[in-house]
C-alpha cells in the first residue's frame, strides 16, 4: 500500500492526506451521537493537546526544514523562515479581522470579523474552519515539498510529511469533539451537530491541494511556504487554542495536555521523519 501511495503525484498525496485529516475531524464530531453532555475539563484538555501538536508540528515539520533548505543560498539562512513566519501570522490576522466567526464558549455578541447576521452555530463553525486552513496548507506544502526537498538535500521526506499528516489528524479528533458538543449543548440535534462538526474541516483537503500545487509549480517559494504554514498555525495556537483551553479554570490540565501533544508530535516526526 505504501508503494502505491509513493507512486502518486505530490498533489494527489496531499489530497489523500487532507481527506485523512478531515475524516479524523468527522470521527471526533461523531462522538456527539453517543455523548450525553459537555465535559468542560475534557474539552479543555483536548484543546490543550491540539495546541501542543500544532506547536511541535510548526517547528519540527515546517520551520526546521525551511531553515535547512535555505542553507547555502545567497541570502541569510534565517531570512526565508522569518519572512514566511511573519507572512503566515499576517495572513491569519487579516482573515481573523475579515471573516465573521465566533470562538468557542463565547456569546453571539462577541463575534469577530465583519458584521453579519449569521447564526451563532455558523459563526462557531467558521472559527474552526479558519484555523483548519493553515493545517491543510501545512499538510499540502509538506507533501508538495517532498520532490523539491529531495533535490535540495533531502530536508523534506515522504515519511516526515506522513508524520505531519498523522499529527494533524490526531489533533483534529479533539477539534471535532470541541465543535460538535457545544453545538449539541445548545439544543441542536445530534445529526446536525455532527454535520457542523465535520464541516469545519472540509476545507483541509482543498487547502492541502493548493499548498502542494503551489510548491510543485514554484519551487523557489518552498522555504517561505513551509514557514508561512508554521506562522499561521502558531497564530491559531496563541490567539485561539491556548486562551480557550484556559478560559474555564482548567489551566494546569490544559498546560500538561499541551505538553503531551507536543511530545506526541515530536516523537512522530523524529521517529518517522
Amino acid at each position: 500500500m505504501m508503494e502505491a501511495f509513493t507512486a502518486l503525484s505530490p498533489v494527489t498525496q496531499a489530497l489523500l492526506a487532507g481527506m485523512f485529516t478531515w475524516s479524523i475531524t468527522a470521527l471526533g464530531a461523531g462522538v456527539v451521537v453517543f455523548a450525553r453532555g459537555v465535559n468542560q475539563r475534557l474539552l479543555d484538555g483536548m484543546l490543550g493537546f491540539a495546541a501542543g501538536v500544532m506547536l511541535a508540528a510548526s517547528y519540527w515539520s515546517l520551520l526546521a526544514p525551511s531553515i535547512e533548505l535555505s542553507v547555502g543560498s545567497s541570502m541569510p539562512e534565517w531570512l526565508p523562515a522569518a519572512a514566511g513566519l511573519v507572512a503566515g501570522g499576517a495572513f491569519l490576522w487579516i482573515a481573523d479581522r475579515t471573516l465573521p466567526h465566533l470562538h468557542l464558549f463565547q456569546d453571539r455578541a462577541q463575534a469577530e470579523g465583519l458584521p453579519t447576521e449569521w447564526k451563532r452555530t455558523t459563526l462557531l463553525v467558521m472559527a474552526i474552519t479558519l484555523h483548519n486552513i493553515p493545517e491543510g496548507l501545512a499538510v499540502g506544502v509538506a507533501f508538495g515539498a517532498v520532490a523539491t526537498g529531495m533535490d535540495m538535500g533531502g530536508s523534506v521526506t515522504l515519511a516526515g510529511a506522513t508524520a505531519l499528516a498523522i499529527g494533524i489528524g490526531i489533533q483534529n479528533f479533539p477539534e471535532g469533539v470541541a465543535v460538535a458538543l457545544p453545538i449539541r449543548a445548545r439544543g441542536v440535534s445530534r445529526l446536525k451537530s455532527f454535520w457542523y462538526g465535520q464541516l469545519s474541516a472540509i476545507v483541509e483537503p482543498a487547502a492541502a491541494v493548493l499548498g502542494a500545487a503551489a510548491v510543485v509549480q514554484f519551487r523557489p517559494i518552498l522555504p517561505y511556504a513551509l514557514a508561512l504554514a508554521a506562522g499561521a498555525m502558531i497564530f491559531v495556537v496563541i490567539e485561539e487554542l491556548v486562551p480557550e483551553s484556559h478560559s474555564h479554570g482548567n489551566t494546569d490540565l490544559a498546560t500538561f495536555a499541551a505538553l503531551l501533544g507536543f511530545l506526541v508530535m515530536m516523537v512522530l516526526d523524529v521517529a518517522l521523519g
